[in-house]
């Protein structure tokens, strides 16, 4: 008897060792992630936005995500920014146009907010009111686009977000032509929502979609060398390696050195029955 509960007190010194093991190793991956630039970025929304806006894409004003941007232009005119979107993020474009008032318009009027990646391909919308028209007394007309989650790497053939510059373009697209040129103001915003592991990809792009980005990366070191390309986050692109998967992988290991030292416990026996004497 005394054999036996020798043993079963060995037994469970193994599993409270393994369990602490595997919290030790959960503890670590916590503390990466705290340690992770990514993950206390400070928001850019206290920032003060761009107060213009692009009228081509290459001449589109650069817009960080959370941060607001306005501008005042003219029915008719296309409006360009641009903001980064990286591995993991799922990007949401929010767009108020203030329309001027009713006694100097003539009809209805439809906007539109179409979204390209940094191939200048146009991203479909998962959902929200990415066209929508404005009656002739409307003070205002809210759009809204969100895009699928964007993915580390994709086939060349694909048509899947990828990692890099984000292209939001806002216009009317049916107007009366006695209401073209009348003032308007605008407001942007391009917000990112984390997707977690659960949308990760093995490979990545060797460099994100970002216009200029090739040739920023060429010519590091070299004075007469074009600016870094913009756009880019704060902390880099894909700069943690952390993500939630690295929890599945732990506890998976966890529960695999549980079931292994309960399974032995099993199979080993109760040892030497106590009738037996011991030179046997």
């Amino acid at each position: 008897m005394r054999t036996t509960h020798r043993r079963t007190h060995g037994v469970r010194r193994a599993l409270t060792g393994a369990l602490l093991a595997g919290l030790t190793l959960l503890t670590s991956a916590g503390a990466a992630v705290a340690d992770d630039p990514s993950a206390s970025a400070s928001p850019a929304e206290d920032e003060a936005g761009p107060t213009e806006a692009g009228t081509t894409f290459r001449t589109a004003t650069a817009l960080k995500q959370d941060q607001t941007g306005t501008a005042q232009a003219s029915a008719g005119d296309y409006l360009y920014w641009v903001f980064p979107a990286d591995a993991g993020q799922r990007p949401t474009v929010e767009a108020t146009v203030k329309l001027p008032g009713s006694a100097a318009r003539r009809g209805t009027s439809t906007w539109q907010v179409d979204v390209y990646d940094g191939l200048r391909r146009r991203q479909a919308c998962m959902y929200g009111h990415q066209t929508r028209k404005a009656a002739a007394d409307a003070a205002t007309v809210e759009l809204s686009c969100v895009l699928r989650t964007v993915r580390s790497w994709s086939e060349p053939w694909a048509n899947d977000p990828l990692p890099g510059s984000y292209y939001i373009r806002l216009t009317v697209v049916d107007l009366p032509a006695a209401d073209l040129g009348l003032p308007v103001g605008v407001e942007v915003k391009a917000t990112t929502k984390e997707q977690g592991g659960a949308h990760d990809v093995d490979g990545t792009l060797s460099e994100p979609l970002v216009p200029g980005v090739s040739a920023a990366s060429a010519g590091e070191g070299d004075a007469s060398a074009p600016p870094r390309a913009s756009g880019e986050p704060e902390d880099g692109w894909a700069s943690g390696w952390w993500t939630d998967r690295w929890l599945w992988t732990v506890g998976g290991g966890v529960l695999a050195a549980l079931a292994a030292v309960f399974g032995y416990s099993l199979t080993r026996g109760r040892g030497r029955p106590a009738r037996v004497p011991q030179g046997v």
